[in-house]
């Protein structure tokens, strides 16, 4: 079986845009593949100052990939910072990344573009991105379209040691799901914690009905015709609608009569069903916080037997045994 590996941060409320962009994909990996999924708390460190905060969100998160079908057994499952192996590695491969390499990378203008402030950190994100990666030996890493970029610097850098030092590490390959790599957010731009533009998966239904129907639409008239290709919310609804309303709605667009506010009570509706049954069982889970933590401990256990020996060999590779 192929070995796939992806995390995600706990920097805020996990939204739809997570789910479809990589929450879903990874669970339905369990059926077919060797599958390595973590908790990034470390990059989190970048945007997130405030400890409770990154506390409450990492056991949220664990919660909310439980809840939604990850099977902590079929998979390992842990927080990155529960494995140091991954920030030795990290100091190992800086050493040996270009600046240019990371000066090329467009994540950090686009952040720092946004506010967030330009530490090293955040400079240096795709190098600790690297280490997770390559620490594992992964094969598969999906992404979406805004981190393909981190994932080849992280094949740049696998290349450039095992050029220097010899064979130690595979070279990942991306996966992207071009029909789930971009959802949308409120404002049509992509869904993202840092636009402030989400949808949370577990809110509550007067919360969410509220976001719903803030969805920015165009001004055309019902009667007249609109494009579904350019709406945000055609996009959302195409996530969660079965294939005969959505060709029925698809048709108001084209033909004339789609009225945004009863589209938009249609998605709520549809947003609402979807997680009614996940959304119970994250509660339970939440109520039982010893549950989760002994889960990621089991996990960090089971993804240290296959750390360790990455390390050792690198280790060994650029003259760290003695």
């Amino acid at each position: 079986m192929k070995r796939i590996l992806s995390g995600i941060q706990p920097s805020g409320k996990l939204h739809i845009g997570n789910y479809f962009g990589m929450m879903k994909t990874m669970i339905d990996y369990m059926e077919s593949a060797d599958l390595y999924v973590f908790i990034v708390d470390l990059h989190a460190l970048t945007s997130v100052h405030d400890p409770r905060r990154l506390r409450e969100g990492t056991l949220e998160a664990a919660a909310d990939f439980l809840a939604l079908g990850l099977d902590p057994e079929r998979c390992t499952f842990w927080v990155q910072s529960d494995l140091p192996e991954v920030c030795e590695l990290t100091w190992i491969l800086s050493t040996l990344t270009p600046m240019g390499l990371l000066e090329r990378c467009h994540s950090f203008k686009d952040k720092t573009a946004k506010g967030i402030a330009a530490s090293h950190g955040l400079f240096s994100y795709p190098v600790l991105m690297a280490a997770d990666i390559l620490l594992f030996q992964s094969e598969i890493v999906p992404v979406g379209k805004d981190q393909k970029q981190h994932l080849e610097v992280a094949r740049d850098i696998a290349v450039k040691f095992n050029n220097t030092f010899g064979e130690t590490f595979v070279v990942p390959e991306p996966a992207i799901n071009e029909n789930m790599a971009t959802v949308p957010g409120l404002d049509g731009q992509k869904m993202s914690k840092s636009y402030g533009n989400t949808i949370p998966i577990f809110i509550e239904d007067k919360p969410l009905r509220k976001l719903v129907m803030s969805i920015q639409t165009d001004s055309t008239p019902v009667e007249e015709p609109k494009n579904p290709d350019t709406c945000n919310l055609y996009a959302l609804l195409k996530l969660f609608m079965g294939p005969e309303r959505l060709a029925e709605v698809h048709d108001l667009y084209v033909n004339g009569g789609a009225a945004y506010g009863h589209i938009k009570q249609e998605l709520f509706e549809l947003i609402r069903d979807y997680y009614a049954e996940a959304r119970t069982k994250r509660k339970e889970l939440l109520a039982n916080q010893d549950y989760l933590r002994e889960t990621l401990a089991r996990g960090a256990d089971k993804a240290r037997q296959k750390a360790t020996v990455t390390l050792d060999l690198v280790r060994d590779r650029v003259g760290l045994k003695y």
